[in-house]
């Protein structure tokens, strides 16, 4: 319903007097009196503008929300070639992530400006918490605090995309195969790509362990980021190793189950259902500086040494950033 519009009465014509009646007073009544004070008008407040109506912003969401399901009812929406739907994941996905972002891990962001505002870029992080919640809270990261809003492009593991439902929805929020040719593919289109190279070793490391960064394999997103020529922005999370404290690893139960890893925490499996719940520590996300990559001939991604030297300068950065933000952390939930 649109708002009402009121219109002024009469505001740009001159305010008229009534003339004022005199009454004549004979020469023997008139006394000496005081000048008169200059007769003042008091001024005629503006017209309040009428509030808007209330319901109309529900209206709005209300109408919205219902052309979004008859999209999805229709079919009328839009997926590229990897699956990725940019609609379900502005309105649903990232709108189920926020609480948990905002309100329960308090989320802190530095050096977002560190993120290109347009073309490709490689994102490099590190690992932890036992379960992959923090490539869903950097995806959030990214995404609400970027000036242009970009999206970042998650790879993940095989076993992402072996879990039903957990495929479907990776799949919606736009993470793809870890692989060299997807994430070329990516950067080349001019999308943000992510990668947390100590893969399930970084995850499923013991509490003793934590933000004691693992090796980052061979360097192939090194790899990656020359052939495409994008930079490489190292990026430190702090708070997610406390989230699941794991002090034990029940490794037999785990082949049997065909997982890398059964986390034992002091409330899993203890407790059920809800030792799964994470604990609610302070987390802080740091953008390193860009390190560029347009500079280096075309074979240079066939180089071993080079890079070896990138993989561990950008490991180094990310390592030397984590202890720099434990060192000024007051407190893990605080």
């Amino acid at each position: 319903m649109a708002d009402a519009k009121v219109i002024p009465f009469d505001e740009d014509r001159p305010r008229r007097r009534m003339p004022r009646r005199v009454r004549s007073v004979p020469a023997s009544e008139q006394v000496a009196q005081e000048p008169a004070a200059q007769e003042t008008v008091a001024p005629v407040p503006e017209p309040e503008a009428a509030p808007a109506e209330r319901g109309d912003g529900w209206d709005r969401r209300i109408a919205g929300g219902l052309a979004f399901l008859r999209r999805r009812v229709t079919g009328e929406y839009e997926v590229d070639d990897f699956g990725y739907d940019k609609e379900l994941t502005d309105q649903v996905l990232m709108s189920l992530m926020r609480p948990l972002y905002d309100k329960y891990f308090r989320v802190e962001v530095k050096g977002i400006e560190n993120i290109p505002a347009k073309g490709g870029a490689l994102i490099v992080a590190n690992h932890s918490g036992t379960l992959p919640l923090d490539g869903l809270m950097l995806q959030v990261a990214v995404h609400d605090h970027h000036p242009a809003e970009r999206h970042l492009r998650l790879l993940a593991a095989d076993l992402v995309f072996m879990l039903p439902v957990v495929n479907e929805l990776a799949r919606k929020a736009g993470h793809t195969l870890a692989c060299a040719e997807d994430a070329q593919r990516l950067l080349e289109a001019g999308e943000l790509v992510g990668v947390m190279p100590e893969g399930f070793k970084g995850i499923g490391k013991p509490f003793g362990d934590r933000y004691k960064l693992q090796r980052f394999g061979r360097g192939g997103f090194v790899s990656t980021a020359l052939r495409a020529g994008t930079p490489i922005v190292p990026c430190s999370i702090v708070g997610a190793e406390e989230i699941y404290p794991m002090v034990g690893n029940a490794k037999t139960l785990a082949r049997l189950l065909g997982i890398p890893y059964f986390p034992i925490t002091p409330t899993f499996p203890w407790l059920g259902p809800l030792g799964a719940v994470p604990l609610p520590t302070k987390w802080t996300i740091q953008f390193g500086e860009p390190i560029p990559t347009d500079g280096y001939a075309a074979e240079a991604a066939e180089d071993p040494m080079l890079m070896f030297n990138l993989t561990d300068q950008v490991r180094e950065q990310i390592q030397h950033t984590l202890y720099k933000l434990l060192v000024q952390r007051r407190s893990v939930f605080f």
